[in-house]
């Protein structure tokens, strides 16, 4: 039988640990979605361009989606990553104990990233049956305007060097 687990990606919090529009959009999304034949897989732990806070950005994340009905029994272990492919990376650890062609993975991040997160999930994946979920965000036409310009920016390199892991 296919297990599907929910992966949201980590995204910025404050230094006390409120999150970001961004991250409970991803969140939210999840919490759509999720049913309780699903497992949850949060990523997210600390870096000085999303979470300087004492705790891990996956923790914040699940104390929000437990506060909106969520059972603790429907997450797995946090991937405690530093940005898009230590999440892959870190995904990809958790994974190993099961079977792999028996899991299906929904990727959520937000809709500016998904781009970026196929490239790298596909190379550092490459095998699982995946999905890519964009959420939407409320953000500023300049907050957008320099995040889809750091995306561009980010797949280049990729394309150019490759990607090091």
């Amino acid at each position: 039988m296919e297990l599907e687990i929910l992966a949201v990606l980590g995204s910025p919090n404050s230094p006390s640990g409120e999150l970001s529009n961004i991250s409970k959009s991803r969140l939210d999304l999840c919490k759509q979605i999720f049913n309780l034949n699903q497992l949850i897989l949060l990523t997210g732990g600390w870096g000085k361009h999303f979470n300087i806070s004492d705790n891990p950005h996956a923790l914040y994340g699940k104390s929000y989606l437990i506060n909106q009905g969520i059972p603790e029994s429907a997450f797995l272990d946090f991937a405690l990553s530093e940005n898009t492919v230590d999440d892959a990376l870190k995904i990809k650890s958790i994974l190993k104990d099961f079977d792999q062609k028996n899991i299906y993975l929904s990727i959520i991040t937000s809709d500016y990233h998904v781009e970026r997160v196929k490239l790298i999930f596909s190379k550092i994946l490459n095998g699982y049956k995946m999905k890519f979920l964009g959420a939407q965000c409320e953000l500023s036409d300049k907050e957008l305007r320099n995040l889809k310009e750091h995306e561009k920016n980010a797949i280049e390199e990729i394309k150019q060097n490759g990607l090091y892991f």
